[in-house]
């Protein structure tokens, strides 16, 4: 049954949470901007395809904005409920901090099972959204912008120059060099002209006035080749411009990357790849087998003889002379045929092993970013009541310093697990492992009141081990001997 003071723990929460969530978001999607900032810059991208790649992009940092907002909420929660002393109001009523903590464990459960949910069924198709689109705004050519004095050859097959610009539209002194598959690139030099796009945006039409078009025809090979000057009061020359714009890929060519699955789908192709690895070694060992035809002649009841029992004979005192060279061609080829055959197939291997890798990381990260929000959890409620500072200043150093450490953490434990340094179920558990613990102690420490950021608390502590270093180091008394006579 909910209490009030279940309500008045809920409500102190939920305040910080939104605005620490989406402010965490905010943050992380600006350094998403910043790192492909110059990929995006000049290039003509329309209103409506950046709102939609925020919205992916936002979509797939969530995983990462929610433990963290989870932790800077709980620690302002619970500091501001001790900055107000209405922790030590709760405390003298009897009530425990485990009894306090209930309803926000609660909360975070049920938030760790919809980041799960998230991971699941949102991020993969988040991903798959976001990569294509990523991929199309980068490959994408940059906008028209036609400079004074500069040829420009985003274009296609066209190199145009220009000695000035008037309004954007009116030219003086046009060259445009058009490349084409003939024997010489065809030339049109015109005094003044007018430039305009398509309405649709496909075309650039000029229409030039004064000038010549050079053209030369004829084949590459040959020697009789035609050569025409045509001068011109108005010519309209067409630019197809399709080249620059925004081609969109289909979602199906990302579709079956480990990113864009979920843990059914990904269950099955880790399953799919441990027995092509298998399939694969036993393949290898069939091939091998071919070139050591002398494993079939062992003696399963074969026992082993003391050398000290035996008169060692080397391989020159076994074979004879007349079949000693052959012996040797023959081992030397077999030897290269086995390591060619392994050399050629080291690196399929590697990277069928590298694939599995990659598909077992992405299984385990949508469970620890889950856990991730109750660990933090755990370690911001205590963290509060112990600091027992509200506002956005203490607890948000405070969560800075676990929120790298867990980033930190589970980055090295990602990077190991690609490097085949440490499984992945090691690797990808690493953080959590290391933070649960300290979780378990700030509680322990916050139910027996202990005073970890006292200055005083502190202060007495090394008094007191420099008061027991300094007994230690007492000369004690020196004994004196009496000589029996």
């Amino acid at each position: 049954m909910i209490k009030k003071l279940d309500i008045l723990v809920i409500k102190a929460f939920i305040g910080p949470f939104i605005a620490t969530f989406f402010l965490t978001l905010f943050v992380l999607i600006l350094q998403f901007f910043w790192l492909w900032i110059d990929d995006f810059v000049g290039k003509g991208i329309d209103t409506f395809t950046i709102l939609q790649l925020i919205i992916y992009v936002s979509a797939t940092l969530v995983p990462l904005a929610l433990p963290l907002a989870v932790l800077l909420s709980s620690i302002m929660t619970f500091g501001n409920l001790g900055e107000t002393f209405e922790l030590v109001a709760i405390k003298s009523a009897g009530i425990g901090l485990l009894r306090f903590m209930r309803s926000m464990l609660v909360v975070s459960i049920l938030l760790s099972f919809l980041a799960f949910l998230f991971n699941n069924y949102i991020i993969p198709v988040a991903n798959l959204k976001m990569k294509t689109l990523h991929n199309d705004l980068v490959n994408k050519k940059p906008a028209f912008d036609l400079k004074e004095g500069v040829f420009y050859t985003t274009i296609p097959g066209y190199a145009i120059k220009i000695a000035k610009k008037q309004n954007d539209s009116i030219l003086k002194k046009v060259i445009i060099y058009e490349n084409t598959a003939n024997l010489q690139d065809n030339i049109i030099v015109a005094d003044e002209g007018i430039m305009r796009v398509t309405p649709d945006k496909h075309f650039l039409e000029f229409t030039l006035r004064n000038g010549w078009r050079y053209q030369e025809r004829g084949e590459r090979s040959s020697t009789n080749t035609e050569f025409i000057r045509l001068g011109f009061k108005e010519y309209k020359k067409v630019l197809d411009l399709s080249s620059l714009l925004l081609n969109r890929t289909s979602d199906s060519v990302y579709r079956n990357r480990y990113e864009m699955l979920s843990v059914r789908q990904l269950g099955r192709a880790i399953d799919s790849l441990e027995k092509n690895l298998n399939l694969y070694t036993e393949r290898k060992s069939k091939e091998l087998a071919v070139y050591m035809e002398f494993t079939k002649y062992l003696d399963s009841g074969w026992v082993k003889v003391p050398a000290k029992t035996l008169k060692a004979k080397t391989l020159k005192e076994l074979l004879p002379d007349s079949a000693r060279s052959m012996v040797q061609d023959q081992a030397i080829s077999y030897a290269s045929s086995v390591k060619s055959t392994l050399d050629g197939s080291v690196d399929e291997y590697e990277n069928k092993r590298k694939e599995l890798r990659m598909h077992l990381i992405v299984w385990h990260e949508k469970f620890t970013m889950s856990v991730a929000v109750l660990v933090l959890f755990l370690i911001g409620a205590p963290l509060g009541s112990i600091v027992r500072k509200g506002g956005i200043g203490t607890p948000i150093v405070f969560a800075v310093i676990f929120f790298v450490i867990f980033f930190l953490l589970n980055n090295f434990g990602k990077k190991f697990v690609k490097e085949d340094v440490l499984q992945p179920a090691a690797g990808m558990w690493l953080a959590t492992a290391v933070l649960l613990p300290i979780g378990f102690f700030l509680i322990y420490k916050a139910l027996h009141d202990a005073q970890l950021f006292n200055k005083e608390a502190w202060f007495r502590l090394f008094k007191s081990i420099r008061r027991l270093l300094t007994r230690t180091h007492v000369e004690k008394p020196k004994e004196t001997t009496i000589p029996v006579q």
